[in-house]
């Protein structure tokens, strides 16, 4: 039985503050002085065991489980006005809640990490004024004695009351610090601090008009406006049907009427572009937050958008955090991609939780993409949704032409066909621009050797290592490690050779086939440096590259004017994926990556080459697009009962002893059955697919159940219980709600 402790209110409040540490509570605290408490959204120092830490504070309470003499006081408060409303309070709170996670965990992925630690939200200048003693001092007298001083007092003194700046004193007199100890000393004159006044975003001004509408876009906009308060809008529009002029529409609604708006794209390497239209058609300056950014750079635009004077946020991920005083539309653009959601930590959905937020604030969200994810489309089906649908391309043109290539039949080199050798020179001799997409960067996936068919394995992953010919180094992707690129086999000395393509082979290749051309690669390993995603895109959207080649970056949203022809080299690793969402996803990578072709006046032409034409995958996707594939996917999915017809968790364990990563997950299944329901399904636990990954073995635990109730009650007694069971020192371990992979 719980014991409450009543306290006067108005005397001693106590304070409910999220730390950042690993346990799903907040802890009580005593303000620094027992007549004032830190506002709620405020920052605190605490200690926490023998540490201090900056904490949240998330609310006040009237009692506490605890006596008195067992409540802590905050070291400091470091706020003085909220850094976070009531709204940010809830949207962190929702997210521990939905994603049993750590509140203290959720707090600092919301906050920048300047703002983690501890640092203030405006910068500081240090600013030296003349005191009134410094005002009468007699500076003649004083430049005999010390001519550097006098110097000093004599500029301060122009400056007047308000004082000089460091900075700007320091151009004015480099040496003047150790002139400023001796006139402080003598008190003619005193130094402050002054808050930095930081001009956060460029004025509004007149941007420049749109094309006109077409009829599909301007009746999606009248629907779209004729609602009012929340509504979630799921605009799905073929590649180039102009699913961003219907945004911008909408956007130059929501500025005028003097509110915020916060875009969601999957990636960085979309943001430049975007932001780059978004400016020239609406007149402002957008605040950008994505993990690109320096500490200083990334605050400053967190600022601008919590002061309210950045009226337009893009975001990758994480922005949807971004407290913003006045958000009065919310956009997921491509809400179909995975980047959505994140693999580590907390394990969060940046789309679900936009729509979570716009519910709450009662405001719209538009979720677009040209392949929408089959739990969107259900949710359309439902109601919960309204459908909005962009059929035909913008400004006349035609949907790119598919045919598919038999690999069987056709002779191949390096990964590419004749057929589509032939279709790249036919495109160069036309002035066209094509596009050879695989999604599988570096020169190979394996190293063989050509006499034991000994195979290069990372040795701390179960995986094989990619051969990277840029830098004669093998490489695993999974774990990160490396090693040099040796010519013979490591067990018997024979030659070994690359099996398989990569990026960089087929860069390789076409070089040696388009002597004179200009080829571009462009993926994770070609766009390190900073600012290179931006200059490459810009070389392929200006006609500066003739042949690109890329992953799934050339895929997301870019627009290249000249390109005619996309080649896909390796289209079949989804048909026949363990993963119940592999067909999805394989028919959403290649209509993204198609629709890239072909959106101006000249009709595009996609190339798929594939082993296996008679699969009944191909003929549903050429003849009934990307809407036959996801209508025969959902209905096997309500047949087979998965997501989005019932609801999963992944619980997840990776210990340095496989026996470890599963005496958790065995812990935990006999705990969930203990007070199971009939709506809940506990599968394993068994081997993740990759068991063994950074020299960790894997192990999980999957959740299955038709009652979100009854899947949220088990994890959230699941997750209090695992905090405090001993076994789980020796293992990390994860909740992943609603998992987007499996396998």
């Amino acid at each position: 039985m719980v014991v409450f402790f009543d306290f006067p209110v108005n005397k001693i409040p106590i304070l409910k503050v999220a730390v950042n540490v690993p346990l799903s509570r907040e802890f009580d605290y005593l303000p620094v002085s027992d007549n004032t408490g830190p506002l709620p959204g405020t920052r605190v120092i605490v200690p926490f065991g023998r540490r201090r830490h900056v904490g949240l504070v998330m609310g006040h309470i009237e009692r506490s489980e605890l006596p008195l003499s067992k409540i802590r006081r905050c070291v400091s408060a470091l706020d003085e006005t909220a850094l976070l409303s009531a709204d940010d309070l809830w949207l962190i709170r929702f997210t521990s809640d939905y994603y049993h996670h750590p509140i203290g965990e959720v707090v600092a992925a919301a906050l920048p990490a300047l703002m983690r630690q501890g640092k203030v939200l405006f910068p500081t200048l240090t600013v030296m004024a003349i005191s009134d003693a410094g005002m009468t001092a007699d500076i003649e007298a004083l430049s005999k004695r010390a001519p550097r001083q006098a110097e000093l007092l004599e500029l301060l003194r122009d400056a007047g009351g308000n004082g000089a700046e460091a900075d700007s004193l320091t151009e004015q007199m480099p040496t003047w610090r150790r002139a400023a100890n001796a006139l402080l000393e003598k008190g003619l004159i005193a130094r402050f601090d002054a808050r930095a006044e930081v001009p956060e975003t460029a004025s509004l001004v007149a941007g420049r008009p749109g094309p006109k509408l077409t009829e599909e876009q301007d009746k999606a906009l009248q629907d779209i406006r004729g609602r009012s308060g929340f509504t979630a809008f799921l605009l799905d529009g073929v590649t180039g049907s102009g699913k961003t002029e219907v945004y911008l529409q909408l956007m130059t609604d929501v500025l005028a009427s003097d509110r915020q708006i916060l875009i969601l794209v999957p990636e960085i390497g979309l943001t430049p572009q975007l932001v780059s239209r978004l400016r020239d058609r609406l007149g402002i300056e957008p605040a950008v937050l994505h993990s690109g950014l320096s500490d200083t750079e990334r605050l400053s635009a967190w600022r601008a958008a919590q002061q309210g004077t950045a009226k337009l946020v893009v975001g990758t991920r994480s922005a949807v955090f971004t407290p913003m005083p006045h958000l009065g539309l919310i956009v997921v653009d491509e809400e179909h991609d995975q980047s959505f959601k994140q693999q580590e930590g907390l394990r969060y959905s940046a789309r679900d939780l936009a729509i979570a937020r716009a519910k709450h604030l009662d405001i719209p969200v538009i979720l677009g993409s040209a392949t929408p994810t089959l739990e969107s489309l259900q949710h359309c089906r439902s109601g919960n949704y309204v459908h909005i649908v962009l059929a035909q391309r913008a400004g006349g043109a035609k949907p790119p032409l598919i045919r598919l290539v038999d690999l069987s039949r056709a002779l191949t080199s390096d990964g590419l066909s004749e057929p589509l050798v032939e279709a790249i020179d036919e495109t160069l001799r036309t002035a066209g621009q094509a596009l050879v997409f695989l999604n599988r960067r570096g020169f190979a996936p394996t190293l063989i050797c050509s006499s034991c068919a000994h195979i290069a394995e990372c040795s701390r992953c179960d995986s094989r290592m990619t051969v990277h010919a840029s830098d004669r180094s093998l490489r695993c992707h999974h774990c990160g490690s490396s090693s040099p690129l040796d010519e013979r086999c490591s067990q018997c000395g024979a030659a070994v050779k690359p099996l398989g393509e990569g990026t960089e082979r087929l860069e390789e290749a076409l070089c040696r086939r388009f002597p004179g051309h200009r080829i571009k690669r462009i993926d994770s390993d070609s766009t390190q440096r900073k600012g290179a995603m931006a200059e490459a895109l810009a070389l392929a959207e200006q006609g500066g590259a003739d042949i690109l080649v890329g992953t799934q970056m050339l895929s997301k949203g870019h627009h290249f004017p000249k390109l005619t022809l996309v080649g896909i080299v390796n289209a079949d690793q989804g048909l026949f994926g363990a993963d119940f969402r592999s067909s999805e996803r394989l028919a959403q990578s290649i209509i993204q990556v198609a629709g890239r072709a072909g959106r101006e006046s000249r009709q595009g032409q996609v190339i798929i080459q594939t082993a296996f034409p008679d699969h009944p995958f191909w003929q549903r996707l050429i003849d009934g697009g990307y809407r036959q594939v996801a209508d025969d996917a959902l209905a096997e999915r309500e047949q087979s009962r998965w997501p989005p017809f019932t609801r999963l968790a992944l619980i997840r364990s990776a210990a340095h002893k496989q026996r470890d990563a599963h005496e958790l997950l065995d812990i935990a299944k006999r705990r969930i059955e203990a007070q199971r329901t009939d709506y809940l399904r506990v599968l394993g636990p068994v081997n993740a697919p990759m068991a063994r990954k950074a020299g960790r073995y894997r192990a999980q635990l999957l959740l299955q159940s038709s009652d979100r109730k009854s899947l949220h009650a088990a994890l959230k007694d699941l997750r209090v219980a695992l905090e405090v069971e001993p076994a789980a020192r020796r293992v990390r371990w994860s909740i992943d709600v609603d998992p987007i992979e499996l396998f």
